[in-house]
């Protein structure tokens, strides 16, 4: 199939309208037609060659929302007209130790990544949900429940998997104390499914102006990590804490806000070190943990909790001729808290 869709040609152009190529659907494969697809702040850093590892055209997007409009003959799961959903990865061995885990983000051979990778051919490259349709094995589609509305289901894919994954972790639950340190797209998500497992959650912004809204979206209580008290009053208070910041912050003094065999778990990706004290971690037996998105269990598993609690993204729909000036403003913080783009403009 030869289909639209925007992409960077290169790490210093401006994303512009393309066509290609999409594979017919095989015998496990599941045709999607778009209709939502989100804006996560890891395109800018791929699409502008931030991390080193980027491939042009690239078609960036990995918070896919559409209906299904093939499937294969083999295909159990869906059927024609069903709402589907795609995250970050379309493929892995499915064999290795992580992957019959259900750890298929972990995939020891190396998962094929939604977009900016290949498929496990290692020669097909793999273009994202900035597009009008994609084509993905059915083991890698989830299910999205019509509860959600779709727009607002489309960011869940990545953001709101990446925040429920360590919640889970960590055991998350009615009683438990959460730290939210940031509060933009991976942090509006954090507070919400906190709140909705039943924790009181409390939102750490450098902005006050954020104040409310942390309220709104479930946050009990909120403060100021700019006011050095801040790390006085809630010293020893959280079970967890959840850092989504991907900018330069002060990580070790986060450490004072934890109990005793406390974690901080990090989901932001900051572009370079973070400074830590030893001390911070010994004293209390604290854990420094990270968190990579989910496998596809745990994925079907985080939608199927969002539409039973009534969870989605906090989103500001655009049309596709919107993207670049999208980019300028998530880098301004000018958006809450998820870009989605309507596919119907692509």
């Amino acid at each position: 199939m030869n289909i639209r869709a925007w992409a960077a040609a290169s790490a210093e152009s401006k994303l512009a309208p393309i066509t290609i190529d999409r594979r017919d659907p095989g015998p496990m494969d599941v045709e999607i037609e778009l209709l939502f697809s989100g804006i996560c702040h890891s395109d800018i850093h791929q699409a502008r060659g931030e991390w080193g590892s980027s491939r042009f055209p690239m078609v960036p997007g990995h918070e896919i929302a559409g209906r299904v409009t093939r499937v294969g003959e083999k295909v159990t799961r869906f059927r024609k007209g069903d709402l589907a959903g795609v995250g970050c990865m379309v493929d892995s061995c499915r064999t290795c130790t992580p992957c019959s885990e259900h750890h298929e983000q972990f995939c020891q051979a190396g998962a094929a990544w939604t977009y900016n990778g290949t498929e496990m051919d290692r020669t097909t490259p793999t273009f994202g949900g900035y597009s009008t349709h994609v084509v993905v094995t059915e083991h890698f589609v989830a299910k999205i429940p019509a509860s959600i509305e779709l727009s607002r289901a489309a960011p869940l894919l990545c953001a709101g998997i990446t925040t429920y994954s360590p919640l889970r972790q960590w055991k998350v639950a009615k009683g438990s104390r959460v730290g939210v340190v940031g509060l933009g797209g991976l942090g509006h998500m954090a507070v919400k499914l906190g709140a909705a497992m039943g924790a009181e959650v409390t939102m750490f912004s450098t902005s006050v102006s954020k104040r409310a809204d942390a309220q709104r979206l479930g946050a009990s209580d909120f403060a100021l990590t700019t006011d050095k008290a801040t790390f006085k009053t809630h010293a020893g208070r959280y079970d967890v804490l959840i850092d989504t910041v991907s900018a330069a912050h002060d990580i070790d003094s986060c450490f004072r806000l934890l109990k005793p065999f406390g974690a901080l778990v990090i989901v932001g990706i900051p572009p370079k070190g973070v400074e830590l004290r030893a001390g911070s971690l010994v004293g209390g037996n604290k854990i420094f943990a990270g968190s990579n998105i989910g496998g596809m269990k745990e994925t079907q598993e985080m939608l199927d909790f969002c539409g039973q609690h009534g969870v989605a993204s906090d989103i500001e729909v655009i049309p596709a001729e919107a993207i670049n000036t999208a980019y300028e403003r998530m880098l301004e913080n000018d958006v809450r808290y998820r870009f989605v783009i309507d596919a119907k403009t692509i």
